[in-house]
């Protein structure tokens, strides 16, 4: 191998982002904006991204699963966001929902649940969050208290993504009430049918539309003892790590909203003329662009390489996830607010995607972790 190859996307890479992107435009695209009008969740997304075997890439061939590597992973999630930030979604939150299993579950548990989640069969979602314990995890207050051989749940989970689509859901529950602040807490595996187990009407949110936020609540939710993820007292342990690994998807979602939104802005300058000129021919415009691409470019490289550092498991992965997620949702939230500024007031109205992409990227600062806790983590990190 030459030196000029060491620091590059393999061919597979490539191949797999044409395919994506072929899938993406043709089947999930046309459909965005009246997802994003109607609020509803974007099925035709679901249904191309499950016969292409897109819609959880990340699981592993011995559970009968494509066993994409993260890398290739975020490709599949940053493509898909270039056209939907909402169908991006699926395979985020597939993976986000079930690395708790593959981190923290026994062979059993991974078994039972993985092969079902690759097929396309059911979707998995993560209960980690509470009104009231949003960044400070460790403060959460739902319980699961021993019973027999089970446990029986009593608490709710706060914005809780493609909560009513999942089938499967990860959640986190205090199970020593008098033990060690954040040693306290295990992680268990609930149905959508599990008797005592609701949920809250859908959130009215500002972007992400087609994919549903609702709160989850547990009324004396009984969970046998089968459903536990890892030892009770491991809980915000597997929670964390598996944190480290789906914020560098939430940097490729960030980075192919960016790309959509500077796609559009190229597209119309190149089109639009004002003073007998193309508006791309003036240099204030030329170095918008080029300062949008660049930041883009900067966190694509950071999400990959953090990807590529989540593959491997390295330890200076918590560092490395903060800061693709960090950034990659920075640069994209100044990258979409410039594709709405380069279009001018086309870019203000829905008959062009750049205001749903701007209004999209803005949940990327916010959610798994906000930008300041991830500025918290890499400071932890620095400080150790």
């Amino acid at each position: 191998m030459s030196d000029f190859d060491l620091f590059s996307t393999t061919e597979e890479h490539e191949e797999l982002r044409e395919a994506v992107r072929a899938v993406s435009e043709d089947k999930i695209a046309p459909h965005a904006a009246d997802v994003d009008e109607r609020s509803r969740f974007p099925q035709e997304a679901l249904e191309a991204l499950v016969s292409t075997d897109f819609h959880a890439p990340h699981i592993g061939e011995q559970y009968e699963g494509v066993g994409a590597d993260a890398l290739a992973t975020c490709i599949v999630i940053e493509e898909v966001a270039r056209v939907c930030g909402s169908s991006s979604l699926i395979p985020a939150v597939n993976k986000l929902g079930t690395m708790p299993v593959i981190l923290g579950g026994s062979e059993e548990i991974k078994q039972r649940y993985l092969p079902e989640v690759a097929s396309g069969e059911a979707m998995f979602s993560y209960g980690l969050s509470e009104r009231e314990a949003g960044s400070d995890t460790a403060s959460m207050r739902s319980q699961a208290a021993p019973d027999g051989d089970g446990w029986i749940l009593n608490g709710q989970k706060s914005w809780i993504t493609n909560a009513g689509v999942s089938d499967y859901y990860t959640v986190l529950a205090v199970t020593d009430p008098d033990g060690k602040r954040g040693g306290n807490i295990s992680a268990f595996v609930l149905h959508a049918d599990d008797a005592g187990f609701t949920l809250g009407e859908p959130e009215r949110k500002l972007g992400i539309k087609g994919s549903p936020t609702r709160e989850l609540f547990f009324d004396d939710v009984r969970v046998p003892g089968d459903r536990i993820i890892g030892a009770p007292g491991e809980g915000l342990k597997i929670a964390l790590r598996t944190l480290d690994h789906t914020r560098v998807t939430i940097g490729a979602q960030a980075v192919g909203l960016a790309q959509g939104a500077l796609d559009q802005a190229v597209a119309y300058v190149k089109e639009r003329k004002q003073f007998g000129k193309a508006v791309a021919d003036f240099q204030g415009v030329q170095f918008m662009l080029a300062d949008m691409a660049m930041k883009l470019e900067t966190a694509r490289q950071m999400v990959y390489t953090a990807a590529a550092k989540s593959e491997r498991h390295d330890d200076d992965l918590p560092f490395y996830g903060a800061a693709a997620k960090c950034y990659a949702s920075d640069a994209a939230m100044e990258i979409t607010t410039d594709a709405v500024q380069l279009l001018g007031g086309a870019g203000y109205v829905k008959d062009f995607p750049v205001e749903r992409m701007m209004r999209d990227a803005k949940i990327t600062q916010i959610y798994e972790g906000t930008n300041q806790v991830q500025r918290m983590v890499m400071a932890r990190q620095l400080l150790k």
